[in-house]
Formats: structure tokens, sequence, C-alpha cells
């Protein structure tokens, strides 16, 4: 819309939603407008955002949206599916073929995934003569552009390999980097904003003041928005930002997550209104995290975890624990496995982070501290609280979550045995909070 704004363009949005008809359902009596709620420490701000013509539900009728992506006019399909919508092994990053919905889509032609419906319509427009369109990932996967591409060549393979060599030759997939903190919308929230608009929005979008956009500047000739007019970082190399942000923000992030639900906060704000906790995170961007890293040109990493600190103790951005613990099976391999595999390779260890692991895992035995139930979201919660029921010890817990291949490598289990079985000893006697404080003495 922005974009629109400064440089013109008949640019628009047709959004889909892969699964429920609630977004669809709230915004189709507004006409698909919604407000963005700037909140911020020193006060709110909104805007109304008009650039969605139309939201489809796949569902209720995936040739619609089929026909749609390939139209000619659709020029680019962007993703924010989440981890786990790629459908891929995250140990190895090519696609299941025994994901279920991978099974169901090479089986019939009306699709569930987000992959197959790209490579379908990708099919279509070859089979129309017409150009590919850019596939814009926006999820926070490394190489999250090289990722979508693997995924879905390794689907096209499946089916024809005269199709995979067209996609993998004619379509383009940039990297992104994609930075600003948004809470799932809750009902408080929309409140909130009918306090302050004066009307009532069903779906409005609650965000903190920063954002970061970069984006690998290779889209199919060249058809896309004047994105660098509102600030748009256009570069020709993602990595450095992507790994920066996967790293210190959504590594730090999980290991708030796990360790503060654990120790009994809520949001994120408040596990770092404790000094312990706030310590820690600091120790992690010191010791572990920093090291691994190459600063991207213009950015100073210590000023950037001073202002990712600033950003985590906003008041008025409500982050839940419990949201940010979903699916860390799909997350915890790009946001602190990688870490602590690249700190390994340079000769030293991460405590901390094997502390955030041993916290996941208990975590996803489903039971917390104080013996009370954890509602786990993640694609294998009813697998990884297997493990936790049928193991006769912590250490046979442990060793058995490091067997499961989905998650970790032969290799990577055999780094982590001794520091995670260690951490999580110390988990189980101290607690969350004392370990992190026994770990990371102020």
């Amino acid at each position: 819309a922005e974009a629109m704004q400064r440089s013109g363009g008949d640019w628009g949005i047709c959004a889909a939603s892969l699964r429920s008809p609630g977004i669809r359902d709230a915004l189709q009596p507004q006409n698909f407008a919604y407000t963005a709620l700037q909140a911020g420490p020193d006060g709110d701000s909104s805007q109304c955002i008009e650039v969605i013509d139309d939201l489809l539900v796949a569902p209720e009728d995936p040739a619609k949206l089929l026909a749609v992506m390939s139209d000619v006019k659709i020029k680019i399909v962007s993703l924010t599916v989440t981890e786990k919508g790629y459908c891929h092994l995250p140990a190895s990053g090519s696609l299941n073929l025994e994901h279920p919905d991978i099974v169901h889509d090479l089986a019939n032609a009306a699709p569930r995934s987000a992959i197959g419906f790209l490579v379908r319509a990708l099919a279509a427009r070859r089979a129309a003569g017409l150009r590919p369109f850019t596939v814009l990932s926006c999820d926070n996967l490394p190489h999250n552009g090289a990722l979508v591409k693997r995924v879905v060549v390794d689907f096209a393979e499946q089916l024809d390999p005269d199709l995979a060599a067209w996609i993998a030759t004619e379509c383009r997939f940039p990297a992104t980097m994609v930075d600003r903190i948004v809470p799932a919308t809750k009902a408080e929230d929309i409140a909130r904003v009918e306090r302050i608009t004066g009307y009532h929005d069903a779906s409005p979008v609650i965000h903190e003041p920063f954002r970061q956009w970069v984006v690998e500047d290779n889209f199919v000739d060249q058809q896309r928005p004047d994105f660098a007019a509102v600030g748009v970082q256009m570069v020709s190399d993602v990595a450095p930002f992507e790994l920066m942000k996967l790293r210190m923000l959504n590594g730090t992030h999980s290991s708030l997550a796990y360790l503060g639900y654990l120790a009994g906060f809520k949001t994120i704000s408040a596990a770092v209104a404790d000094p312990v906790l706030k310590h820690f995170v600091r120790k992690l961007w010191q010791e572990e995290i920093i090291p691994t890293l190459d600063a991207p040109e213009g950015t100073d990493l210590g000023q950037y975890a001073d202002q990712l600190m600033a950003r985590y103790e906003n008041p008025a951005i409500q982050h839940l624990t419990w949201q940010i613990a979903m699916d860390g099976s799909q997350k915890l391999p790009q946001r602190v496995l990688a870490t602590i595999q690249d700190a390994a390779a340079q000769g030293r260890d991460c405590p901390g982070l094997s502390l955030v692991m041993a916290a996941w895992m208990r975590y996803v035995s489903a039971v917390d501290e104080a013996g009370e139930p954890i509602d786990v979201q993640d694609p294998l919660a009813t697998a990884l609280k297997a493990h936790a029921t049928q193991a006769k010890s912590s250490a046979e817990y442990v060793n058995s979550l490091l067997s499961v291949r989905d998650i970790f490598s032969d290799s990577m289990a055999e780094q982590l045995k001794p520091a995670v079985n260690l951490a999580y000893e110390c988990l189980l006697a101290a607690g969350a909070h004392r370990a992190a404080q026994e770990y990371y003495p102020a």
C-alpha cells in the first residue's frame, strides 16, 4: 500500500488462507480493509490498510485459488505459512515426501499444501505458455528463497522432470528477511482498537514501531512494486541479515519462550523485566550467538542487541511466550542448533543454548514444573510427548529426543548429548529460573 502511494502502479493483493475461513469471514464485511495499530512505549497510532482486493479460502474451492494463481496478472506469490508450512525435513531442508499433505497433493490435482498449490499453478502457467510468477518467502527460515525453491523443485520432480527443470530455470525465489514483532490478535486488542479509532474492526493487526524488510532483488522479469521507495532494503545477498535476525532475535525469542514459560512468565516483556532472564539473554548474545556471525554491512551487532532488548521490553506489545513456543521442532534447527554447530566448529561451547534445548525438552513433555499440563502446539507434539511417557529416566528421555532425526542429525545429537543431559538435570533440580541464574550468574 505504501509503495503504491509513493510510486504509483496498480498493484493489489489477493490473499489466501490454506486452512481456516476465520480471517476471510472477519474481513469480508469490511471490504477486506483492516486496522494496523502501532503499539509503542509512548502510545498507539493507527492506520487503515486497504490493499487487499479479495481473500480466498483454499479448502472451500482449491480450483478457484489455482485459477487465480495461474492468471497472467499474478506476478508475485508471497508466503507467510510459518516453518511447518514448507513440509520439509528441518534437519536436511529437503521436501518431506511422507508428509500427509504432500502425499495427498502428489496424488490429487486439488492441493492442500502451499507447495502443492505453487507447483500446480506453475504447471498450469507453463502449459498456457505464460511466464512463471516470483515466489517470495517471508518466513523465518535460513536461506528461505533457496529452501522454497528446493521443496518446490523436489515436488515438481515427482510430477514431471521437465516441469521441474522449467521452474528451476525460469522461476525466481528471492530470499528475504522480515523483522517486525506482531503478536496474535486477542479479543482485548479488538476492543482496544475500537476505543482508539471509534469503529469496530474484527481483525486488526497489532505491531511494534520497528520494522525491517530486506529482499534479494531477483524477480521474474523484474516485475515488482517499488519496495525501495518505502524503505525496503533491496540487496544482492540477504544471508547476513537473515542469519543475524534468526539467531539474535528468533533464537533469543525461543529461549525466552521456553525458559520464560517454565519460569511462569506469560509474555516476553514480563520475562525480560526479570533481571535473571534479561542477563541470561544478554550473555547468550555476547558469549554464544554474536561470535558466530559476520555483521551485515552498516550494522553493529552490539547495538542491534541493545535495540532488540528495547523491543522486547516494550510493554505495549504483549507477545505470549506460549505463542512463540509453538512449532519448536520446526524452528529450533535454524534458530538455535545452527548456532551451536557453528560455535563448535570454532572450538566454543554453548552452555546457555544447551539449557534452552533442555527447556524445550521439558516443555514438550507437556507437563510444567508445577505438574500442570502444557498445551503443546507442534507438528510432532504427540510423538514428542510419547518419548516422555515411555522414558524410564531423564537421561533416557533426553537421549530418545536426540534420536528424532526430523530434528537432530546424527552428528548434532552426539554433540549435544553431554551438555543437554547436564542442563536437563539442572532444570529438574533447580527449575528454569534458578537454572538460568546458575548458567550465567549476574
